[in-house]
This record gives C-alpha cells, sequence and structure tokens, in this order.
C-alpha cells in the first residue's frame, strides 16, 4: 500500500521517533492529568505506548489485517497501569484518539486524487485499529479499576465495622494494615422516601417497582456524593432508602453552621436527594465511636416521635425528650398525667398542635382547621380534665414533659 508512491508503512515506521515526540507533547498540552504524572513516567510508559501504538499501525498497514489479540497485550497494560494510577478513562481513551488522528495525518497529508483507493483503506484500517484499542483499553481499565474498588471497598467495610463494634483497633491495624482517623464524624441520617420509590412519581405498569428500586439507589448515591465531596474522600456509610449510619474523618470538628458546616451539608443533602433529611450528629475519637453512633439513633428516633421538622439535630437540641426518654418510674407517672385524655383523643391533638405553635391559638386553629375559640374550649376541657392549664407556667412544664413522656412509654 503507497502513497505519492511511497509505502505507507515504511515511511511511517521512519517517522516513528519524531512522530513519538509530537503525540506526547500534544497530550501534555492537551491533557492536563497526563502533564502530572512524572517526567520519567511520560518519557519512559507512556512514550513507548505511543511508539509502540504507532508501529502496531504500520504492521495493520503492511500486511492489511486487523491487529491480533497479543498485539494489544501491552495497551492493556498499560490501561490497567493507570488505572491504579488513578488516571480517568475518558482522558486515556482520548489520549488514544489524538494519537490515531495524528498517525492518519501523517499517513495521508501527500495523497494526491490517484491515491484515493490507497487513502480510503488506510482510513477503513485506522477506524478497525482505533475500535480494538478502544475496546482492549476500556475492557483492561474496567477490571483493574473493579478490583482495586472492591478492595477499597472490602477495606471501608471492615474499617467501619471494627469503628461500630468497638474492636481493639491497635489489632484491627496490625491485621490489616488499615488505620483508623484521629476523629470521626458521626452521623445518623433519617431518609424519607422519593414519590419515584411509592410510585407517585412513577407511570404504572409492570416496570414500577423496578422504577422505585432504581428511584431509591439514586437517592443514595446523591446522598453519599454529597458525604463524599464535604469529606474530600470516600465516607464510611451503612445505608439504605430509609436511611443509616455514617462516619467522615476529620481533622478537627466541622463547624455546624456557616460556610462548611454541617447544615449546609444537610441542606446539600436535601436538595440533592430530592428527599426530606433529618440528622443527628456528634465528633467522636475512634474509641468513642459506638457510643456517639448509638446517641446520634436516639436523638433521630426522638425527632421523629416528638413530630420535629427535618433537619440537623444535636444532643443539646433534644436535652428535655432525652432525659425523659430514659427509663424510670417517674417517666410513667409523667405519661399518666394525660391518661384522662385517653379517651379524647381530639383534646390531645389539640394540646400537641397548642404547644407545637409556641401557644399560639390562631395558627394552631389553622393547622387543625377550626375556630380559634374551638381551640380555647378545648383547652378549658383538657385544663378540668386534668387539672393542668398551658397558660399556667408550671403547668405548661409538666404538659410538655408528659408529652413527651407518653412519647417514649
Amino acid at each position: 500500500m503507497a502513497i505519492a508512491g511511497r509505502p505507507v508503512a515504511v515511511r511511517l515506521r521512519a517517522r516513528v521517533p519524531a512522530l513519538t515526540t509530537r503525540v506526547v507533547a500534544r497530550l501534555l498540552s492537551d491533557l492536563p492529568v497526563y502533564a502530572e504524572l512524572p517526567h520519567e513516567e511520560i518519557a519512559g510508559d507512556i512514550a513507548d505506548i505511543v511508539q509502540h501504538n504507532l508501529r502496531l499501525f504500520a504492521d495493520v498497514l503492511e500486511h492489511r489485517r486487523a491487529a491480533t489479540d497479543g498485539e494489544l497485550a501491552q495497551q492493556r497494560d498499560s490501561a490497567a497501569q493507570r488505572a491504579e494510577e488513578g488516571v480517568p478513562l475518558d482522558a486515556i481513551l482520548t489520549a488514544y484518539q489524538v494519537g490515531v488522528a495524528m498517525c492518519w495525518e501523517e499517513t495521508a497529508q501527500d495523497a494526491g486524487p490517484g491515491d484515493l483507493p490507497a487513502v480510503l483503506e488506510i482510513m477503513d484500517r485506522i477506524l478497525v485499529l482505533q475500535q480494538q484499542l478502544t475496546s482492549a483499553v476500556s475492557g483492561a481499565y474496567l477490571e483493574a479499576r473493579q478490583i482495586l474498588d472492591s478492595q477499597e471497598h472490602g477495606g471501608r467495610h471492615a474499617l467501619m465495622a471494627a469503628l461500630l463494634t468497638g474492636e481493639d483497633l491497635d489489632g484491627f491495624t496490625r491485621r490489616t494494615g488499615l488505620r483508623p482517623a484521629a476523629r470521626y464524624l458521626t452521623m445518623a441520617l433519617a431518609l424519607a422516601p422519593h414519590p419515584d420509590e411509592t410510585g407517585a412519581g412513577l407511570p404504572r405498569g409492570p416496570g414500577a417497582g423496578a422504577g422505585a428500586g432504581v428511584a431509591a439507589r439514586r437517592k443514595i448515591r446523591r446522598i453519599r456524593t454529597a458525604l463524599d465531596r464535604f469529606a474530600g474522600t470516600p465516607a464510611l456509610t451503612a445505608l439504605d432508602a430509609s436511611g443509616g449510619t455514617v462516619l467522615l474523618p476529620v481533622a478537627e470538628p466541622p463547624p455546624w453552621e456557616g460556610p462548611g458546616g454541617l447544615c449546609g451539608l444537610i441542606a446539600e443533602a436535601t436538595r440533592a436527594a430530592g428527599v426530606p433529611v433529618t440528622a443527628a450528629a456528634e465528633t467522636a475519637s475512634p474509641d468513642g465511636v459506638p457510643a456517639a453512633v448509638a446517641r446520634n439513633a436516639e436523638i433521630v428516633d426522638l425527632v421523629a416521635r416528638t413530630g420535629r421538622a427535618p433537619g440537623l439535630y444535636r444532643l443539646a437540641d433534644v436535652l428535655l425528650e432525652y432525659q425523659l426518654s430514659r427509663p424510670s418510674e417517674a417517666l410513667r407517672g409523667l405519661a399518666g398525667l394525660l391518661s384522662p385524655l385517653d379517651a379524647k383523643p381530639e383534646l390531645l391533638h389539640t394540646l400537641e398542635t397548642y404547644l407545637g405553635h409556641g401557644l399560639d391559638r390562631r395558627a394552631a386553629a389553622a393547622a387543625l382547621h377550626v375556630h380559634p375559640n374551638t381551640v380555647d374550649y378545648r383547652i378549658r376541657r383538657i385544663d378540668r380534665l386534668t387539672g393542668l392549664s398551658p397558660a399556667r407556667p408550671a403547668d405548661l412544664q409538666h404538659l410538655s414533659a408528659a408529652l413527651v413522656a407518653r412519647r417514649s412509654v
């Protein structure tokens, strides 16, 4: 196969050293991730694989055939090495595309009208080779990444299990080589269902169940992405569609509010997942993780049982509820203060709503869909039945505590 009377393969082999230098320079200028690789790697492995590809193309043209599996082994090895280095797959495929394009320019630059049959055959050969390279490189890269991700995920899972169970961490490090961070932000998350999980946002039909599963996984993936971005490293998570536990390695306890604060993290997670998120957070040393995780779970449960809005909470936000949820005889006694209302659920609901709206009778009436005078009447009935009135400060404390106690017994 010749162009302008000269065999293409012979010309290409003669131009390999100079063309290699041009291709490598183009990769460094067009692909920042390659420019960040060590110089010796650029001059060694990267230049070698470029030369190998150029000579392979010359062989393909000379013998008018596709590349063999053995001739693609070096490309597969190179792709696996780039995967270990964290070079993105799209950058690697772009690099191959750049090399193939420059090779095409080199072989066809002197073509004239009489060389059209040769040019068309060269184009066909180069497209076949590019397809082979893409397949070999992608397959090797993804296989290497799967192994690496599996090992990394397995290590993170083992570390999280050791932290949650209170395992001897010195022994764990000696056994696995994994060292815990100095501190962890422990979080408990409660995730509301997405409309697509319940079917409200999905078309009815045979695929509705599968669609709900996809929606749940998408929600969890978006939550994890927000957590990873906040921490700057993959979070240790045990999450399902309803929520779960999160451990984020931190150098110092993050601020609660403001730039880089935890309230912003929960707001971002809520936005990304498209569902309300309730969370409790506490920073702890590795030895303190089990206790902190248990407290967080209790706080999230208390928030749900007391009807509070989704958002981020800490122990200080639910001190009364937390203390009153501890088992004791006093707890049952407090809950019993409202036993006269057991047969009057509308009165109990009115009391909860009235207290929840800060003793604002009009706001409570609007929430209950009744007239404000009805709220006043029901509050007077509660006073007659229990001997306690929200209008008296001492009674208000007992009524608030009694409501919390009823939810805890």
